[in-house]
């Protein structure tokens, strides 16, 4: 039996990784420490999830380790000795990495040095994929030249029509504290793989959602909306006149590009990842949806005043990704997965 190591194993991307790869007869080890809880609050507990996961997989073990103590990490490792790491354990906010900087540091850089550097002491052929994020990019998509349509922005040069793919800049811009600090666990990904020969990815990943996500304010955009219009809560939107687009993909989705490349590793590798043009949605136009998937009006305001670093249009070229994995595909329409994180 293969075994796995997932952190942020009761995470929206993480637990999907533990249901799949249990499910197709893999021995499943999680780490996750809840810190998600400490992060954003009553919201973003996780505890609700691995319970969930607890009762449904059938070679799951999970350990309640931070990824932030190094010798713990080793000690794990070398007990576990997987074929197969992926890491999706992080302080996934902009907004709260800047209220709480060395936090953030030393979760998604720090954090991932210590997995990336005992992997290659104890395991160093078992491919290694990287949770990354479209925010290594900065604010570059934003000098990108665009137009106003009626409820979206998108990109005015023909030449974006598929999205921005992994040549964009990640050079100086403004990143936010949480994206500089995902730029150097990316760079020391792509490190490892190029320097040390091990098979390493980072997946850049848009918006990524599913009914098991536990959304916050702070983070989960779309599952966070539709629980908005659920509860009754008042949203907030930020700036851009609410036009803003992210490509949204399923957490499933995420997990299949996963064992693709374990699959088929290479080293160093990059992948923008997202759902792609057909899967783009404004958040206005997000919003009209989710009102009409739950039934109910949506409670909102709008800000003026853009989050630091946001992207005004956001959808990921995938063509990178379908050329090196060509089995590999979105499933999961915009419209099925509001449907899913509704019915929740």
């Amino acid at each position: 039996m293969k075994t796995l190591l997932v952190t942020g194993s009761s995470g929206l991307i993480g637990s999907e990784c533990v249901t799949y790869f249990d499910g197709i007869g893999w021995s499943v080890h999680g780490l996750d420490n809840n810190m998600r809880r400490d992060f954003f609050g009553e919201d973003g507990d996780t505890t609700w999830n691995l319970r969930r996961i607890r009762k449904t997989a059938h070679h799951f073990h999970h350990h309640n380790v931070d990824i932030r103590r190094r010798e713990s990490v080793r000690k794990i490792i070398e007990q576990i000795r997987p074929d197969f790491v992926i890491h999706c354990a992080a302080q996934p906010s902009h907004d709260l990495a800047a209220l709480r900087p060395f936090d953030d540091f030393d979760v998604n850089a720090a954090g991932t040095m210590n997995l990336l550097e005992a992997t290659r002491r104890v395991v160093p052929d078992s491919p290694f994929c990287f949770m990354s994020t479209n925010k290594v990019y900065g604010d570059t998509p934003n000098l990108l030249l665009l137009r106003e349509l009626e409820t979206r922005w998108d990109y005015a040069d023909d030449s974006y029509a598929d999205g921005i793919d992994e040549t964009m800049s990640i050079d100086q811009s403004k990143h936010s504290v949480f994206g500089a600090n995902k730029v150097a666990a990316d760079v020391m990904v792509q490190e490892y793989g190029r320097y040390f020969g091990m098979k390493t990815a980072c997946f850049r990943g848009g918006c990524l959602t599913g009914s098991a996500h536990s959304a916050a304010e702070l983070h989960g955009f779309l599952a966070y909306l539709i629980k908005c219009v659920k509860e009754g809560r008042k949203y907030r939107v930020f700036g851009y006149k609410g036009k803003q687009v992210r490509d949204n993909i399923h957490s499933f989705d995420v997990c299949r590009a996963f064992e693709e490349f374990y699959n088929s590793p290479k080293s160093g590798a990059v992948y923008n990842l997202g759902g792609g043009r057909a899967n783009s949605v404004s958040v206005i136009e997000a919003i009209d949806i989710a009102e009409r998937a739950v039934g109910k009006k949506l409670d909102w305001e709008y800000i003026s005043e853009n989050r630091i670093g946001d992207h005004i249009c956001y959808i990921s070229n995938l063509a990178k990704l379908h050329s090196d994995f060509p089995d590999w595909q979105v499933s999961k329409s915009l419209p099925e997965i509001v449907k899913e994180i509704a019915s929740a």
